[in-house]
């Protein structure tokens, strides 16, 4: 069963996860990562939208319950190759050859809302959803690339607070500190929206790829150095 799949609308790639919370684990990175494929391929496409087929949910992160049961049984392998999977999925979206827009139509949690945080534009609903880091409280560290690349998508006085709070914004809040681009009125009016700055962009691929590189080498850096050190020694925990 899909639980990612996308839909060309001219220009515009919209990738629905449609898995009800649409929590990350193995599968989550392979469909995503099989429809980044297909996209790239088809080359009349000149941007990529992500958002949920979910009423009340974006992407609620870590798919939490399967990574326990690896652990408990001790099935490390999986869980470092999942770990490393979506920081796959997050170097894709930072180095993808056209813009990529969250539509962000619910709760927003975690790495849901990292997942966000690595697309260049944001958008999302005010009649539901929050958006928040929760890591502080169920004592799940960012990894460091985590860290750089949520910066350069949220300013450091706000990301400060949310990272050591776990504080919950909703749309305004986000769009008054410049996270979003607009804080559309509802789920209709949210598509509209992030179809309609989709396709102000058609520029070629070779520029817009290449400028990205060069604007997120030293977080893709620390990925592949520091994160990659943490993940396989699966130092991602805090005890106390």
């Amino acid at each position: 069963m899909a639980i990612i799949e996308w839909e060309k609308n001219e220009s515009v790639a919209i990738i629905n996860m449609c898995n009800g919370p649409n929590k990350q684990n193995l599968e989550f990175v392979g469909q995503m990562n099989q429809c980044f494929d297909e996209i790239l391929e088809d080359k009349e496409i000149f941007s990529i939208i992500l958002t949920s087929t979910d009423e009340q949910n974006f992407c609620q992160g870590i798919d939490v319950e399967w990574l326990g049961l690896k652990m408990n049984e001790q099935d490390f392998d999986s869980v470092k190759l999942f770990l490393h999977g979506m920081n796959t999925i997050f170097k894709r979206i930072l180095f993808m050859p056209v813009p990529v827009i969250a539509a962000i139509n619910g709760h927003a949690f975690g790495n849901g809302a990292m997942l966000a945080c690595t697309c260049d534009f944001r958008f999302m609903k005010k009649d539901k959803g929050f958006f928040c880091f929760p890591e502080v409280d169920i004592s799940i560290p960012f990894l460091p690339g985590m860290i750089a690349f949520v910066r350069k998508a949220i300013p450091e006085y706000k990301f400060n607070e949310m990272i050591l709070s776990g504080k919950r914004l909703g749309a305004q809040e986000l769009e008054d500190s410049h996270v979003i681009v607009k804080a559309s009125a509802d789920n209709e009016a949210l598509l509209k929206d992030a179809v309609a700055f989709a396709r102000t962009f058609m520029k070629k691929r070779g520029i817009f790829g290449e400028l990205k590189k060069r604007m997120h080498k030293d977080i893709i850096k620390v990925m592949e150095t520091e994160d990659i050190e943490i993940i396989d020694s699966l130092a991602i925990f805090i005890q106390e």
